[in-house]
């Protein structure tokens, strides 16, 4: 007799980081551009592309989110394997009281998915303890979040690679974005 043996795998998918942003070309349409990455530490991308985005909301004050979430939801419409995703922006204005375009992207990902907003201005009555300083640089990056530590989101921001205040794969969606 013949024993037959049963290998058992179990597969575990590779969570991601993903970074988006978005360029606008004119008032209709626009380019975003979303990076993958496994560590926050890491150099290069593991994944990258750019969806272009025909007839987007025209621009109206106080409500931004209107233009700029349904290219990022575009962009992350066909990924199952999102552990976190960075956007350029706030997730929450102010105390906490005003929802940023991280909060719209959290909402309309069913709240389960942890957002981190990384801006580069600040926002009228962002608390000092959103700041961070990268590198040699003075001039702080404003973080916030949800569904992660502000801490925990703050590190992460810090960990990832470049000496200079914007990581480098922050800069590397920005050119992304811009066809560059």
């Amino acid at each position: 007799t013949t024993k037959t043996q049963k290998s058992i795998f179990k597969y575990e998918r590779v969570k991601m980081n993903y970074v988006l942003d978005v360029q606008y070309n004119g008032d209709s349409d626009g380019l975003v551009a979303c990076i993958g990455f496994k560590n926050w530490n890491d150099k290069k991308a593991s994944y990258a592309k750019t969806h272009f985005i025909e007839e987007i909301e025209p621009y109206e004050a106080g409500s931004f989110y209107k233009r700029e979430l349904p290219c990022l939801l575009e962009a992350l419409k066909d990924l199952n394997d999102i552990e976190c995703v960075v956007v350029d922006g706030y997730v929450w204005l102010g105390e906490t009281t005003h929802h940023g375009l991280g909060m719209h992207l959290y909402n309309a990902l069913g709240q389960s998915v942890p957002i981190i907003g990384v801006a580069k201005t600040p926002f009228l009555g962002t608390p000092k303890n959103c700041e961070i300083l990268r590198g040699e640089s003075i001039k702080p990056l404003f973080v916030t979040s949800i569904n992660i530590e502000l801490e925990e989101a703050k590190n992460s921001i810090l960990q990832m690679h470049g000496k200079y205040r914007i990581p480098t794969l922050l800069k590397e969606v920005d050119s992304l974005c811009r066809g560059k």
